[in-house]
């Protein structure tokens, strides 16, 4: 019985050691077998030319904002001198805001210098292609007050319609017929203000005519004209 157990025990650790090694032997193969690792990626020569593409790219955009940067600049700089050469220049740069800018430095430029305004606006009502902005119609008419008169009414109106800006143009409208209701503008009749201020109108952009403040404005024209007509009958 003894000699059974002592056979039957040295079987199964026979067999347990056999498993062991098959087992063994199995995962050195299936080791063996693995997957390389992945090779690092790969770059061509299209990757590379768009890459290069890119750089090239970047490095035109960055010397044109440089460029435009230094223009800018110089642009300012003379039209703090006085050179309404520039608005020339920034026009046909074609860039709304730098247009802007430097017409509004020259107007700061002349700041209540009348003279000087009134050359500036002169300088911009011999050009069909320059047009005026807000800073300097608003500044011009605030000087226009401090001395009214006759010849430059017209041009009042005039740099103000230019300006594109309805209510803009409605003040200089309704401060120029009262002051001629003051007696202050001497040797203007009712009918010739009246088509100085529907004349100047059709300088605004459609938009701008088209617009809510534009069509407050055309109310104000309309309620104008009435009265001026009015008050040229009168004078028959």
């Amino acid at each position: 019985m003894v000699t059974v157990l002592i056979t039957s025990f040295l079987l199964l650790a026979a067999i347990s050691y056999a498993i062991y090694c098959w087992q063994r032997t199995s995962s050195n193969e299936n080791a063996g077998h693995a997957l390389p690792p992945p090779p690092p990626r790969f770059r061509g020569l299209f990757n590379d030319e768009h890459s290069d593409a890119q750089l090239a790219a970047r490095l035109r955009e960055a010397e044109a904002l440089k460029r435009t940067s230094e223009q800018r600049v110089g642009l300012l700089e003379r039209a703090t001198q006085g050179d309404k050469a520039v608005l020339r220049e920034a026009h046909a740069i074609g860039d709304t805001a730098l247009y802007d800018e430097v017409l509004s430095a020259l107007v700061l430029r002349a700041e209540d210098n009348y003279k000087q305004l009134f050359a500036l606006v002169s300088h911009i009502t011999r050009s069909d292609q320059l047009r005026a902005n807000a800073p300097l119609a608003e500044r011009f008419l605030e000087v226009w007050k401090t001395s009214p008169e006759r010849r430059s009414v017209a041009v009042v109106l005039h740099i103000a319609a230019r300006a594109d800006d309805a209510p803009l143009y409605q003040r200089a409208v309704e401060t120029a017929h009262q002051f001629w209701l003051d007696g202050l503008l001497h040797g203007v009749s009712a009918e010739e203000l009246r088509a100085i201020f529907d004349g100047e109108y059709w300088l605004l952009s459609q938009s701008v005519r088209g617009s809510g403040e534009g069509f407050v404005l055309k109310r104000k024209l309309a309620k104008l004209r009435q009265e001026l007509s009015r008050a040229s009958s009168k004078t028959v």
